[in-house]
């Protein structure tokens, strides 16, 4: 039911109208016209009489309440037009109470965003703390004494080195993933092959897999190109730390994998497989959150900041992209994510001749 002022005046001019020419058919002897006069004064006083009260007091107030809560909701979600004929109590519960319930959402992301603030500072904190810590103490060792014996000296400053090259590592990563999210890293996109970008990755990590007896090989042999689009300096970084998480986490005698799929005529699905130890399933909904580490005991014996999958995730994103994972403890695991293919190639009998074009 709409109501407004005039509506509501109209009305309640007409009852007491009625009523008070019903009251005098009970006086005798009244005329018709004495009747007819009573309830047009009737009618026209209670009328004014509403509209005025209603209109000054209590409309008129209703709307500037509106319009001061429409002030406030402009920069977030324009209101709807101001529809006098709509009950305005009504209307100005359900936008106090639309009001209320996104004012309660930004509150409720500010507190996350306050406990992840709190979170990552203590995180970073105590990252930092064990370079540090391990390069003084090496330090500080070669000061009270050490520094004479030559063999000491070497395999302390040795030490002390590779503490503060984790310690560069370290504050690296964190550089890259804030400046990923604050958007000052901007993606190049172009096309390029991923055939060849693996490769290259695998020619790199061969020697470190050696030592360990793992095998780095492609799926398959692939013959054509696997032409996709993206930044290829980023996408390195993303295929460089998924190899080399599958050569740590791959016991001695296993082997990790690349293979490319095509979906849908459009996509190119990466895979890293590898036969290594797996990851818990309570462990796989957190791997890609910053310094979450699987095997906290183990983890700095192997290296590695803990940021690196965090990185890869914030990588894709900015591709239109999500990384997955399917794993299975102590079997190995699987990470994929899908890139666009690229627009397009023509073969030339010197090589590959890139040739783009937009539809």
């Amino acid at each position: 039911m709409q109501f407004n002022s005039r509506a509501i005046a109209l009305l309640v001019a007409l009852c007491v109208a009625a009523i008070t020419t019903a009251f005098l058919y009970l006086v005798p002897n009244i005329t018709t016209t004495a009747i007819i006069i009573a309830f047009l004064l009737g009618f026209s006083s209670s009328y004014i009489l509403v509209r005025l009260v209603l209109e000054f007091l209590f409309f008129r107030q209703i709307e500037t309440i509106y319009e001061s809560l429409k002030k406030l909701k402009e920069s977030e979600v324009t209101l709807r037009g101001r529809a006098s004929s709509i009950n305005p109590l009504k209307r100005i519960n359900r936008e106090i109470s639309n009001f209320a319930k996104s004012k309660e959402k930004e509150i409720e992301e500010l507190k996350e965003r306050e406990n992840f603030r709190r979170e990552f500072i203590a995180d970073v904190s105590h990252e930092l703390k064990t370079p540090i810590f391990a390069a003084q103490g090496f330090v500080h060792t070669l000061l009270d004494g050490a520094i004479n014996d030559k063999e000491v000296r070497k395999k302390f400053l040795k030490k002390a080195a590779k503490s503060l090259d984790a310690l560069d590592l370290l504050v690296q990563d964190i550089l890259t993933i804030s400046q990923i999210e604050s958007g000052e890293i901007k993606m190049h996109f172009e096309n390029f092959d991923m055939r060849d970008m693996c490769n290259e990755i695998l020619d790199q990590l061969e020697g470190k897999a050696e030592k360990k007896g793992i095998t780095l090989k492609l799926s398959k042999k692939y013959k054509d190109p696997i032409i996709v689009r993206g930044d290829y300096r980023r996408i390195y970084q993303v295929m460089l730390n998924l190899i080399s998480n599958a050569i740590k986490y791959t016991r001695k005698g296993g082997e990790a994998k690349i293979a490319f799929t095509d979906i849908d005529n459009s996509k190119i699905r990466i895979t890293v497989t590898d036969n290594g130890r797996g990851i818990p399933e309570s462990d796989i909904s957190r791997i890609f959150e910053r310094f979450y580490r699987v095997e906290k005991s183990r983890s700095r014996e192997k290296g590695g900041t803990g940021l690196g999958l965090s990185i890869v995730k914030h990588i894709l994103e900015s591709h239109n992209s999500e990384i997955f994972v399917e794993s299975e403890f102590k079997v190995g695991s699987k990470f994929y994510f899908d890139l666009d293919k690229a627009n397009y190639i023509d073969k030339v009998d010197q090589g590959w001749e890139e040739e783009e074009y937009y539809a």
